[in-house]
């Protein structure tokens, strides 16, 4: 009984395990057959998502790949930079710093350009005076002043002098103010200056004078300069102060000037001057500064510059008066003046250059008062008239490079008026000519080497004469 029971158990067993898949089998089949594909669906998407992150997770590891790339491109520029920079720092720490260059144009003092120029300049003469002696330290000695040479037959001079006192010095200021050109301009020597003055035994020591003092604002210009009514470009280069002071236009004064650009190379020039009157007493030819005058004096000039040269016009007008005693008396003044220059060459160094001058009263503008403004007659109480007549003319010859010659002559003529009686005006002056020639060398650039030898003459109403015959030799450092 027990196998029987055994076998039937096992038998039971094998029957369960054929079954039992069958019936699993069974379960399955009654199932939905959609959750299958279901689950591929969602096994599809999982696998494309998966394959959406791994292509993001490649796309950003390259994006990393090329910055890091680039970062390193950049550490390496940067330290070819700093070695590039150390090399050069090593290379300027290796040599001494070069000295500044010189400053062409001076220097800056805020917003103006300030520069500094002008010239040293020794003078040697030697002059011979015919009629007589000139007092040392005085103008005729230190330079050609036709109205210093002694005339009425004194024993005859032979003087010689050496001076610096014509070393000038120049400051030239520019700058623009609220869109204005404004320029100044200040400028003095030593040849002229009034009060205490040095001696030729001691120290030479000699006071600054004042040559020009300006300001200009656009076209207007303030102070002292040249007068309107003189072309200065008529003055010949010669080893004298003035070069033939008898036929010149030669004044420095206060002024007011305007100048008109008129197109062309043309300019107008019109200005109110310091008036001043230089007289003489009927009898005595010395000149009396009166400062009496009240008004000023009125000048124009007209200037044209082109390629072959310059023009000149200019006209004066102007009232002289005198104060004596209480009494006081005026006349007009009036004078004309034409200059011009014609240039020789292309390079401009050499040319021709003349003034002429005609004017009545204006004395003291031409040849340094060579001629009295007008002539005081206390009995009339009356000015009466001098009028004047003035040329000047050079010429300049460039004979092989820094080397020039220099001709030039001068004259001047005085007429008085015919109700002065001779013998009362018989010791004033009635004319004036002179003759010069020169040779200038410029070794090396801003140095000059010249002698020049001048003969002058001076006649009197009277007809008393006199001359005198000069030698000069110079060296100028020009800066």
């Amino acid at each position: 009984m027990k196998m029987g029971r055994g076998a039937l158990i096992g038998g039971l067993l094998a029957a369960t395990a054929l079954v039992s898949p069958q019936v699993a089998l069974a379960k399955s089949a009654a199932k939905p057959a959609m959750s299958v594909e279901a689950r591929l669906d969602k096994l599809e998407g999982e696998v494309s998502s998966l394959r959406g992150d791994l292509d993001a997770a490649k796309a950003e590891n390259e994006q990393l790949k090329k910055r890091a790339a680039d970062a390193e491109a950049r550490a390496l520029a940067a330290e070819g930079q700093a070695a590039e920079a150390n090399r050069r720092v090593a290379a300027v720490e290796a040599k001494p710093a070069p000295a500044p260059a010189p400053v062409a144009d001076g220097f800056k003092a805020g917003n103006t350009q300030v520069r500094l120029g002008g010239y040293i300049k020794l003078i040697g003469s030697s002059t011979r005076f015919s009629d007589g002696e000139v007092a040392t330290n005085s103008l005729g000695r230190d330079f050609y002043l036709p109205q210093a040479i002694p005339t009425g037959g004194a024993p005859s001079a032979h003087d010689t002098d050496f001076t610096a006192k014509q070393s000038r010095f120049w400051l030239n200021l520019d700058t623009t103010v609220s869109g204005h050109a404004v320029k100044g301009y200040l400028e003095f020597d030593f040849q002229t200056s009034p009060g205490t003055q040095g001696s030729q035994r001691t120290t030479n020591g000699y006071n600054p004078a004042l040559r020009r003092a300006y300001m200009q604002v656009d076209r207007w210009t303030f102070g002292q300069d040249w007068t309107t009514f003189q072309y200065t470009g008529a003055l010949p280069e010669s080893t004298d102060y003035v070069g033939g002071a008898e036929g010149t236009v030669f004044v420095r004064q206060p002024l007011i000037r305007y100048s008109a650009p008129l197109g062309k190379g043309t300019t107008l020039h019109v200005s109110v001057e310091n008036p001043e009157s230089g007289t003489a007493n009927l009898g005595s030819p010395t000149l009396t500064e009166n400062g009496d005058d009240r008004l000023p004096d009125l000048a124009a000039r007209l200037a044209w510059t082109g390629k072959r040269g310059e023009l000149s016009v200019a006209g004066l007008v102007r009232q002289v008066r005198v104060e004596n005693t209480g009494v006081s008396a005026d006349t007009g003044g009036f004078g004309v003046s034409v200059g011009g220059k014609l240039f020789l060459n292309d390079a401009k160094t050499g040319d021709a250059r003349i003034m002429v001058t005609y004017g009545t009263n204006i004395g003291r503008y031409v040849g340094l008062n060579f001629a009295p403004d007008a002539v005081f007659v206390p009995a009339t109480n009356r000015l009466e008239s001098a009028s004047v007549f003035a040329v000047i003319g050079a010429v300049r010859v460039p004979v092989a490079p820094g080397v020039r010659v220099n001709l030039m002559g001068s004259y001047q003529t005085v007429d008085y008026s015919d109700n002065l009686a001779l013998g009362s005006i018989s010791g004033f002056n009635k004319q004036a000519w002179s003759i010069a020639g020169n040779l200038f060398y410029s070794p090396v650039k801003n140095i000059d080497l010249g002698i020049e030898y001048r003969h002058g003459q001076r006649e009197l109403v009277s007809g008393a004469d006199g001359s005198t015959d000069r030698i000069d030799v110079v060296a100028k450092y020009s800066f």
